[in-house]
């Protein structure tokens, strides 16, 4: 309560004002360390809980390195076992090896003798080694004998000419004699002598010829001609290798199908059955025919042979080739079996083998 005295203003407080004032001072102070407290509150907890997280992630840490090195001692156990395994084994070899030695030597064996024995085996083998060699480099590298076309051109062809044991059949069939049918009644026909000479037979040695050319030196092969029969175009070599690096012999076989006239029908069964006669099995099979069987293992009983007995007879020849060996075909085509190319081109395709269709000129 305001009073005026003397010019002067004066004021009273009374006991309840007092103590009113007093009283919110009180609170603002408690607000004010509350809030100070809870802020506090809240970095000790952000602190706490960051420190956890560390921990947390240290126990994480700490638990893969020791499943890794749980993983480690049992491999190192694992590879403990296995070494005195080892051990165990070579010293039960090397009692065996002493115990031979021992026996050898009370049968009368030296040293010395198994030495020079030893050395007399590297010394043959190395003189069949220089032997190979020479004849490698007198063959013109990998070929076996060499084949110039006309005009000295090498021939890119996509044919797989690999393989230990190589299989050529030559189908020596009239038809092999032209192209055309008419051609080919004409030509049988005439001399002897004449139908060797001619163009499609001719192509047909050639291809041969080349074929034997590009074969790997340290292979074997055999050449096995059919008509309505099957045999090998050097005789008495059935079911028998021949040796690629023998150039002789490999010009004796060349001749042996010069002298061959081309005649009957074509019997592809019988083909294949003449390879079950070579031991082992051929790994690489070529193929040089014009078109499709026209008879079976025996003669057909009429004259004439459909188009579509033709393609079950070679149907059931197929059924007998070696399985998982590449048949490579060289078809010279015929006039009147347009369904050759198909058929022998999908038997390349099943086999893994190639399919060629040459021009008149190859090679």
């Amino acid at each position: 309560m305001a009073r005026k005295k003397r010019g002067f203003t004066t004021f009273s407080l009374s006991f309840l004002d007092i103590m009113s004032c007093g009283f919110g001072a009180v609170v603002l102070v408690f607000l004010i360390i509350d809030h100070s407290i809870e802020v506090q509150s809240k970095e000790l907890n952000q602190d706490l809980l960051s420190e956890v997280n560390l921990m947390e992630e240290d126990v994480a840490e700490g638990e893969e390195g020791l499943v890794r090195l749980r993983n480690t001692l049992s491999q190192i156990d694992l590879q403990m076992v296995e070494a005195q395994g080892r051990a165990s084994r070579i010293s039960e070899d090397i009692e065996e090896y002493e115990a031979l030695i021992a026996g050898l030597r009370a049968e009368g064996f030296t040293e010395r003798a198994d030495i020079e024995q030893l050395k007399a085996e590297i010394q043959a083998l190395e003189d069949e080694v220089k032997k190979l060699r020479e004849s490698s480099r007198d063959n013109s590298g990998r070929s076996a004998r060499s084949f110039l076309g006309e005009g000295n051109r090498q021939y890119l062809t996509g044919l797989n000419l690999g393989g230990k044991h190589i299989a050529l059949l030559v189908d020596v069939s009239a038809s092999m004699l032209a192209d055309r049918l008419v051609n080919v009644i004409r030509l049988r026909n005439m001399a002897p002598d004449v139908q060797r000479r001619a163009d499609k037979w001719s192509r047909t040695l050639n291809t041969v010829d080349w074929l034997t050319a590009q074969l790997p030196v340290d292979s074997r092969y055999q050449v096995i001609t059919f008509n309505t029969e099957a045999r090998t175009a050097l005789p008495d070599t059935g079911g028998k290798w021949l040796e690629v690096a023998n150039q002789p012999q490999l010009e004796q076989v060349s001749e042996s199908l010069r002298g061959i006239t081309p005649a009957g029908g074509t019997s592809l069964e019988n083909a294949f059955e003449a390879l079950k006669a070579l031991s082992p099995a051929p790994d690489n099979i070529f193929l040089i025919t014009d078109g499709l069987p026209t008879q079976g293992a025996k003669p057909p009983r009429g004259s004439k042979v459909s188009g579509r007995e033709r393609q079950e007879l070679y149907a059931r020849a197929i059924k007998q080739l070696p399985r998982n060996v590449p048949v490579n075909i060289i078809l010279a085509p015929m006039e009147g079996d347009p369904m050759a190319a198909s058929a022998f081109w999908q038997l390349a395709q099943a086999t893994g083998g190639s399919f060629l269709s040459p021009s008149s000129d190859w090679p």
